[in-house]
């Protein structure tokens, strides 16, 4: 008897350990949103890769998108396992299509004064005669992705209030054309080479303007090979505050191996901050932060996709 007792023990030990196994994840894969120079986003998330390799003993994929619908889709049918900076609108996306598909880990908030908030902003050349959102009218205007917050959602909700009509027929004719240019950092070089007239992009608007702001699309662009961009660039007009993206990660992956790559994703904030700064875009750090953060974003992205405007 005691044999037969000690042999079933084994038994469910080794089946116990086997579905162990089997609950952890040997890839982790890791979104990022495209719209940036794609070999400068992996150079920034390498130290990220190394890092989870390491804490949780997977493989970590960078799943580099060329939009924002690649890391979505991703997202929704279970193919991205976390976001460390997600677009707020595109997490709306997400949401509208599957509310449990993901969990929001946090919101992303400024080391230096603890905000949790973004701006959309219209830029013009330094050296061109607009000085004002109306100093664009019959002008060529550029957006940056459609699932973008700052680079479309809020924008158009703006624009449309202020001079009717919608993208479709550019605000009741206001601008002489409006393209969507694939991403934030094209939008600034569409500026900078005359494509558009103005365009939109997002910063923190904390911090030095010489410098780029704490966070946003000016730093990164500095950083790659535009140290002298903010010279060459003059904001026109700016939004409110948008709440900043949130850190989100697969609702239905395995909970044991979730709650662990929670934890670490806190601790690579905490402990490896500058690697952090490096792949979220900006100086920021995580706060806590619920679904009910993103309600007015999730509103305005049903608008959007009911055709309301």
């Amino acid at each position: 008897m005691k044999q037969v007792l000690s042999t079933l023990a084994l038994g469910v030990m080794m089946t116990f350990s086997a579905a162990s196994q089997a609950q952890t994840p040997k890839t982790l894969n890791l979104g990022i949103l495209g719209g940036q120079n794609a070999t400068q986003q992996i150079g920034d998330n390498q130290c990220v890769k190394d890092y989870f390799d390491k804490t949780l003993h997977v493989d970590t994929k960078l799943r580099n998108s060329s939009d924002y619908s690649g890391v979505i889709q991703g997202l929704v049918g279970e193919k991205i396992d976390m976001v460390l900076s997600m677009s707020p609108s595109s997490y709306a996306s997400v949401y509208l299509r599957n509310k449990d598909a993901v969990d929001v880990v946090g919101i992303l908030t400024d080391d230096k004064d603890q905000s949790k908030g973004y701006h959309s902003v219209v830029v013009v050349r330094s050296d061109s005669p607009y000085h004002s959102l109306d100093d664009l009218k019959g002008h060529s205007f550029g957006f940056a992705d459609p699932d973008s917050t700052s680079g479309f959602l809020i924008p158009n909700h703006e624009f449309a209030e202020k001079f009717g009509g919608s993208k479709d027929d550019n605000y009741d004719h206001f601008f002489s054309s409006t393209t969507f240019s694939g991403g934030h950092e094209q939008d600034i070089l569409g500026v900078l080479n005359k494509q558009f007239a103005g365009a939109v992009t997002w910063t923190s608007m904390v911090g030095d303007y010489n410098e780029g702001y704490t966070a946003g699309a000016f730093g990164r662009l500095m950083r790659m090979d535009h140290p002298d961009l903010m010279k060459n660039l003059r904001i026109v007009w700016h939004s409110d505050l948008i709440p900043n993206g949130p850190i989100l990660v697969r609702n239905n992956l395995p909970s044991d191996f979730k709650d662990k790559l929670v934890t670490a994703i806190k601790d690579l904030d905490k402990n490896h901050h500058d690697c952090w700064v490096k792949a979220v875009g900006g100086e920021q750090h995580i706060s806590p932060a619920s679904v009910k953060d993103y309600a007015n974003v999730i509103a305005l992205k049903r608008e959007l996709m009911n055709g309301d405007r």
